[in-house]
Parts: C-alpha cells; structure tokens; sequence
C-alpha cells in the first residue's frame, strides 16, 4: 500500500481533528473506493485493518475468463503453491498501479468520510443541548429566516419561530452583528450538504422558563416551582408559581427587588408583557388570579365536571378581563385549564343559569304553598341525596358515612376536613345539603287532648264525646244534644 496515500489522509485527518482510531477507517473507504473505480466494482474487494492493505478476493480456476473476479491455477501457484482449482484467493492489490482518476476517487471519498464524521460528532455534541438556551450572532436573513452564527455549527431561527418585537440584523455604524439568544427546538443533520443546523426559537413558553431560572435563583434551585406558562408572544405572558415554604412569597421572588428580576426577562422579551400570579389548587381562586390584571367580583362554577365557569366583573373592568381582542381570557383559559366566559353582573342576572338558580331557590319555599297535601319524599341513604356525584360518594363511603342524618350533623368545617374531599367537592355537598335537604320532625298528636275526657278533682261534671257524632256530652244526658241517640253510662269497678 502506497505510504503517500495514507500519510496524505492521516495528515488531513488530523488538521480537522479526527482522532487516529478513525483514520483506517477512512483508509478502508478510499481504497475501496478507488478500486471500485479502477475495477468497476468492490464486491470482492477485502481491507486488512491489521495491515492496511486491500485485496482482490479471486476465484481459482483452469483458465481465468474474468481477470477482476478469477485467476488461473497455474499463477495461483507461484502466489500459494498448495492451492487448487475451485479454492478462494486473496490476491494483493498494489494501490501504485491505480490510475490518477481512480486516486482522485479514493482521496473524495477520504474527504467525505471525514465530513460525516464531523457531521456524525456535532450532532452528538449538539443533540443534548435541545431544550436549552444558546447565544450566537447574526449572520444573514433570507426570506424573513434568520441565519445565525454559533461557531461550529450554524443556527436557523425560522420567521415562524420569531417574536414580534424581535429586530436583529447588522450593526453597520458598529460593524458588529447582533446578539441572539435563542432556545434550541432541534438539531438537524442535512444528508447532502453534510452541515448541522439548530433550529432555533423565541416564541416557546420554554424559552421564558429558561430565561427566569437565569434570572431567578430560587426557581432554579427548586424552592419556587414553575406551575404553568402560556404565552402570545410579543404580547403577555402569564406564569403561576408556588412554593411548599411559609417564609418565601414565589411571586416576590420572581419579580425581585423594585422588579429587578423580572424587568431583566421583559427586555430579553422585547418588553413582552408578563403576569406572574401565585397558583392555588381552589379553581375560584386560580381564575381570579389567572385572569389579572382585571379585579374579578365573582367566580361562579357552572360544570366542574366539564370545567366551565364565569368570572363576573363591574362594567369598568370587562374590557380589561377580556383583554384586546380577547388575548387576556383566552391565555387565563389555557393557564388554568378552564373554559372560562367573562360576564358582568347584569348580563349574568339575564342569563338562564342564574334565572333556574333563582327559580329553584323560590321553588325550596313555595312548594308547600302549592300543594298543601304534597308530601316530602324522606331519603336515609347519602347515595340518594339529589345532585350528589358519584366521587363525593366515594370519598363518604371511605370515610364510613353512609347515613344522611350523619352527615347532617356534621359542621361545615368537619364537613371539609374528610379525607380525599377537595374544597370544589366540600362547595357542591355543602350547597346539596343547604338547598336540598330540609329535616322533617313529626308533629305531636294534637287530636288526644280532645279525645281525652276532662276529669275534675273537684267535682265539675265531665264531659264525653258521643260516640256516634262526637259532640259533646255530659254524664246527666240520656240522649246526644246533636244527632239524638240514646246515650247509657257504665262504670267498671276496678279491682
């Protein structure tokens, strides 16, 4: 094998930093290449990596009819003098004997391998960094796409990708370009440029998350936890903190001192408008956080099961809840998981889920008026208290409650303190008791006091009821004032 063309390879091998392990790899290729070339095939073509030669794998015959794939037993000999025809020979090949095209071949296809290999080792290097921020510089735009330098490799930040406010380009006053900080969406490796590219954003809600770690120590060391993040880029973000300690405010944290920390993210942001609000597990109260800066009356929650609910607000704050072109409630839903509609007082009052909530309020009083012999319908089991769902159920069987007049007896906040009862759960049982339940007590007898005769210890004459109209009667009347029976009185003598 000619040392020229394996110091040439190890040489350029070397200037584009491929490790030695890697060379008799591309010299296996460029062989291989270059007497594909030569021959007009390499199936039968075999490299030695211990010798760095290559081969021509012949078959041996009487007479060889095809030079590239057979020899003949009589060269066989000089070459191996125990052969015989039929037997498999690897017959040197001398690359000297190559012509100048079929080296040229062979040094492209050096070329190329180390192209992938370069290709093949950026993209592993830039492959873990998907997800993470990296900072580069404006190189050229073409049709609204970035192009951005990051050193080794090159990164595309797609015009789809781009906020709004953003503005790069070339500094020509400066001769400097501008400075990008993006997120990596992806790492790409072309086939036929052999170049990898980063595609790049600055409109992900990942990006603002990145971005506040950076800014905010104690969300990156884990004490303050990032719920949630929605986002029209160029516009508003919204964000929902929490922390498991009583001695840190998350939101305080994350805005800084006189909003240092936060003011850091809105002009990396391009003065993107940010909401930081503290996350809560009680849907009224994330809703009402959710869509600020609008100051919300009420929460009312109309399907929990299909999370829908209506914020009311005062005619002042409407516009403000709903925002431009309906941005601030829209990114309030997504945050919060919610369908939620913003109305104001007077245009809930005409809707007709507040009319039925009237009309069945009314209906609990007038009822007994309707119809005074209209009995209540008496229920023992909780399973059969009216509007009650099957995981309320659940969470009072588990707590061993299964008799209504138990749960009846029970304080509100006993009520909510059941084990797996969540304060959504605690509302509508606590609402199904106030407005569904009334406790019916049985009325005392009133008819005995008539029915009994009045006895007088001193000496009045008592009266009796007659026994076929019931009227009055005294023990000196032989026949019932009223409907004129005769009347008898028999006494029996006590023993």
């Amino acid at each position: 094998m000619s040392e020229g063309i394996i110091e040439a390879i190890r040489e350029f091998a070397q200037e584009k930093g491929i490790d030695d392990d890697f060379v008799l790899h591309i010299v296996e290729q460029a062989l291989k290449a270059s007497y594909k070339k030569q021959f007009g095939t390499d199936a039968n073509a075999v490299f030695n990596e211990e010798t760095g030669k290559i081969y021509s794998k012949k078959i041996i015959t009487e007479q060889a009819k095809n030079p590239v794939f057979d020899i003949g037993l009589e060269e066989a000999k000089k070459l191996a003098p125990s052969c015989e025809a039929g037997d498999e020979l690897l017959v040197e090949v001398d690359p000297k004997t190559f012509g100048i095209n079929s080296v040229k071949v062979g040094m492209q296809r050096a070329i190329q391998c180390i192209r992938e290999m370069q290709k093949d080792s950026l993209y592993a290097e830039y492959s873990t960094k998907v997800g993470e921020i990296i900072i580069g510089y404006y190189h050229r735009e073409r049709n609204g796409n970035i192009y951005v330098d990051l050193g080794k490799v090159e990164g595309l930040l797609p015009k789809k990708y781009q906020s709004p406010g953003d503005h790069f380009g070339r500094n020509v006053a400066a001769g400097e370009e501008s400075r990008i900080k993006a997120l990596v969406r992806e790492v790409k490796k072309h086939r036929q440029s052999n170049v990898v590219q980063l595609i790049l954003s600055r409109t992900d809600a990942e990006f603002v998350r990145q971005i506040l770690e950076l800014e905010v120590p104690e969300i990156e060391s884990g004490i303050v936890k990032i719920h949630n993040i929605v986002r029209e880029p160029g516009y508003r973000t919204k964000i929902s903190v929490s922390t498991d300690r009583d001695d840190i405010d998350p939101v305080g944290a994350c805005v800084g001192a006189k909003g240092a920390r936060i003011q850091a993210v809105i002009a990396e942001l391009d003065d993107e408008k940010i909401d930081i609000l503290p996350y809560s597990e009680d849907p009224k109260a994330y809703i009402k956080s959710a869509l600020s800066p609008a100051e919300i009356m009420d929460v009312i929650i109309f399907d929990a099961e299909k999370k829908k609910a209506y914020a009311i607000v005062s005619d002042s704050q409407l516009s403000l809840a709903i925002g431009k072109q309906g941005l601030n409630v829209r990114l309030a839903n997504r945050l919060v998981d919610w369908n939620i509609e913003v109305k104001t007082e007077e245009q809930y009052k005409k809707m007709d889920i507040y009319t039925d909530a009237r009309k069945a309020v009314e209906n609990l009083f007038t009822d007994e008026d309707k119809d005074e012999e209209e009995e209540y319908e008496e229920i023992s089991n909780v399973s059969e208290l009216p509007g009650i769902t099957e995981e309320i159920l659940t969470v009072l069987r588990n707590n061993e409650i299964e008799d209504v007049q138990d749960l009846i007896n029970m304080e509100d906040d006993e009520i909510r303190a059941l084990e797996g009862l969540t304060a959504e759960m605690a509302d509508t049982l606590l609402d199904i008791i106030a407005n569904a339940v009334e406790v019916v007590e049985d009325d005392e007898d009133e008819s005995n006091e008539e029915s009994e005769p009045v006895s007088d210890d001193e000496g009045e004459v008592e009266e009796f009821e007659c026994p076929e109209c019931g009227h009055k009667i005294t023990i000196d009347m032989t026949k019932c004032p009223n409907c004129g029976v005769d009347l008898a009185f028999e006494y029996e003598d006590e023993e």
